[in-house]
């Protein structure tokens, strides 16, 4: 089902049913922050007709697939970005529609027009240095028809990027390469293309050496950047560059939360065996108890103020074959266990689908990172901006511990550490401590939080 943001927008693009012309269809911006997406489908084909409710297409944004419904009745005359289209901009045309019974032989000349008002205008390359020094007499002009000869010392070559890697790569001589782009420019398919002939493996003695072979790459697998990956890389590289980051590590006894999540669990599995309590759940709990405590920690840094929270919305960081992406429990300090495990639950499930509504993953105020399940046992994360916090959780191991109490003067308890990463503009070394002291108190002593 779409979502209600998705019908806001698709409402923008829709076919208006008192319109008799055919018109454009746009990529709608399915996020305030969205500026490009992908098509992952269309749900009609062209010549198609559609009612109002039908799924038109779903967009791929950075951090899922959503419905585009029609909100009038019409028809598809013509599709310009096909399924699979990456880095559709919004507002760019993806297709021609208009009302059922229109005349749509027009839509494909409005659609290849619509597409050249897209394009991109192609650079120029530059040209060559231009000398006005004559050349020397005794040069001899050569004929027009022989091939391209290795470029003197000194002369530039015009080449692409790529181009120039590639050439590197594989040992290609760009200097006996006849560029096919603009203004004579080597791109990507002329070194690709690049065979070397006798000719140019001849000296000028008339006596013939091999050409260098090419360099021999590894082999490897080349996967097209997603948007949700692009999103990401770009915000945490954001984040690690520009947030001072500071970090707290604690151990956490979790014998009582594991001892309590067992009795919890027999009860609940009894009523329904697919509700069973998660550590995570425990955890989740205690951090919004311990921000209702600590509220700076619930901040964000907005530049000339730091907003303070009331409500601890907890994002959740899930991983989904695309990436990362964080939903979200809402106001979890009011939410029972049992609610935070269902909502965690189906949110998960959501990601991993990718049929989160933007409103489920936008707007967090603190996040936690639980690698635990991984048996990672101790790990640092990055802060998801503009929040001034996230929490990264490893696994709980057996330890020994000092226990006087004991005869042996030891005992071995169920210990899992955990370590904050703080913005230093917003949240002090001070605060994170009490902080952390705050939810250690609470998971080593959960029946506080359930009184």
């Amino acid at each position: 089902m779409a979502s209600s943001l998705a019908r806001v927008f698709a409402r923008r693009f829709h076919v208006s049913a008192r319109r008799s012309a055919l018109s454009q269809f746009n990529m709608p911006a399915m996020s305030p922050t969205m500026t490009e997406g992908g098509i992952a489908s269309w749900k009609k084909k062209e010549g198609e007709t559609f009612t109002t409710g039908d799924v038109l297409l779903e967009i791929e944004t950075d951090k899922a697939t959503i419905d585009v419904e029609a909100q009038d009745d019409g028809i598809l005359a013509k599709i310009i970005a096909q399924d699979g289209a990456k880095g559709v901009q919004v507002g760019s045309v993806i297709a021609i529609v208009g009302e059922e019974g229109d005349d749509i032989s027009g839509a494909a000349e409005l659609a290849e027009k619509a597409a050249k008002e897209s394009q991109p205008k192609e650079e120029k390359a530059p040209e060559p240095p231009k000398t006005n020094a004559p050349p020397p007499k005794s040069e001899v002009p050569k004929p027009a028809t022989e091939s391209k000869a290795e470029l003197p010392s000194g002369d530039r070559i015009f080449a692409s990027p790529i181009a120039k890697k590639i050439a590197l790569e594989r040992g290609v001589p760009l200097a006996k390469i006849k560029g096919t782009g603009p203004g004579g420019r080597i791109i990507r398919e002329d070194v690709e293309g690049y065979k070397p002939s006798a000719a140019a493996a001849s000296t000028s003695t008339g006596s013939t050496a091999a050409q260098p072979a090419s360099a021999e790459l590894p082999s490897y697998v080349d996967t097209p950047v997603s948007n949700m990956r692009r999103t990401i890389g770009a915000r945490l590289t954001q984040s690690k560059q520009e947030l001072p980051h500071y970090y707290l590590t604690v151990d956490v006894n979790m014998d009582k939360v594991l001892k309590l999540r067992e009795v919890f669990n027999k009860t609940l599995v009894e009523k329904d065996k697919s509700a069973k309590l998660s550590v995570n759940d425990f955890i989740v709990k205690a951090v919004a108890c311990a921000l209702a405590d600590v509220p700076e920690a619930n901040s964000a840094w907005l530049g000339e103020v730091i907003r303070t929270y009331k409500k601890a919305d907890i994002s959740v960081a899930v991983a989904t074959p695309s990436g990362l992406i964080t939903p979200i429990v809402k106001d979890a300090g009011s939410k029972g266990l049992a609610t935070i495990s269902a909502e965690t639950k189906a949110l998960a499930k959501k990601a991993r689908d990718g049929k989160l509504a933007p409103q489920e993953y936008q707007g967090g105020t603190f996040t936690i990172s639980n690698l635990g399940m991984f048996g990672i046992d101790h790990f640092t994360a990055i802060i998801n901006p503009p929040q001034s916090c996230i929490l990264a959780v490893g696994s709980t191991q057996a330890t020994l511990v000092p226990a006087p109490e004991e005869e042996r003067g030891f005992k071995v308890a169920q210990i899992m550490k955990v370590t904050l990463s703080s913005d230093h503009r917003t949240v002090d070394g001070a605060v994170g401590a009490r902080w952390m002291s705050a939810f250690k108190g609470y998971l080593e002593n959960p029946l506080t939080f359930m009184l």
